[in-house]
């Protein structure tokens, strides 16, 4: 699957000599460049297998603190594991709170930044690596648009040598300590679109776009709806919330390497 070509179209157009007086009629073959190719991916479950917030909060915060303010929490947290969407950013709003309200963010990115490049190196999917290998091959913008913290987002998008890492955002008070709450909102769902489509457009102002997009989750689903090239990478397949979305398989990736 590569980029579509729209045909050469012929210009004719006519030059004016002063000297000579005369008209000359010319021909030009001019061909409209292809549209650029995005691809975006998921993190968790998607580049690397299961999920590394509450690990992270492990990391930052202690395990002792993060199982504490996790049991405190359970009613919340399970009631959005199950219903997803307000209810579960919520949830994982007051948890980031009750865990990160007041600490420095710089020294949190920091150590942010160590968990990643460790918990990714162990959890990376090689076979979606090959994917993003290939893209980045293609000359195509590879981003990662992911619901997991930001400051550790842009951490795996660096490592990989990709063009953006997108994540959830949060809010820092005038004195640079972390309030734990969003800023702006959960990077799931709409906000995922919303967030990707701002960074489309930056990047390729007013210019249609073809876009291949790789998740797992219900969290992904508008994202891959959206996209020219949707592929659904979750270990559960036909089970799986994106399961009307087609699988990416060995033999695709063979067939693209091809091309």
């Amino acid at each position: 699957m590569g980029d579509f070509l729209f045909p050469q179209i012929t210009i004719g157009f006519i030059e004016y000599s002063s000297r000579s007086r005369a008209h000359a009629c010319e021909t030009e073959h001019v061909s409209t460049p292809p549209e650029p190719s995005v691809a975006a991916f998921d993190l968790d479950g998607t580049l690397s297998d299961g999920g590394s917030v509450f690990k992270w909060l492990r990391f930052i915060c202690g395990s002792r603190a993060t199982y504490l303010a996790t049991a405190r929490l359970a009613v919340p947290l399970l009631i959005g594991a199950i219903r997803s969407g307000s209810r579960a950013d919520y949830a994982k709003e007051r948890l980031f709170i009750s865990l990160l309200n007041g600490r420095d963010e710089r020294a949190v990115s920091d150590e942010s930044r160590t968990f990643a490049l460790a918990h990714f190196t162990a959890h990376a999917r090689p076979r979606v690596l090959e994917r993003v290998t290939w893209h980045l091959d293609q000359g195509h913008d590879v981003v990662i648009v992911s619901a997991s913290p930001q400051l550790y987002v842009e951490v795996v998008a660096e490592h990989l040598g990709v063009a953006g890492g997108l994540g959830t955002r949060l809010a820092t008070d005038a004195r640079g300590l972390l309030s734990g709450g969003y800023l702006g909102r959960n990077c799931r769902g709409k906000e995922k679109m919303r967030r990707l489509n701002a960074w489309i457009e930056s990047r390729h102002p007013g210019v249609a776009t073809t876009i291949y997009a790789y998740g797992n989750s219900r969290g992904d689903r508008r994202m891959l709806r959206a996209a020219t090239f949707p592929f659904n990478v979750g270990r559960l397949g036909p089970f799986g919330a994106l399961r009307h979305f087609p699988r990416l398989r060995a033999e695709e990736l063979v067939a693209l390497s091809a091309e």
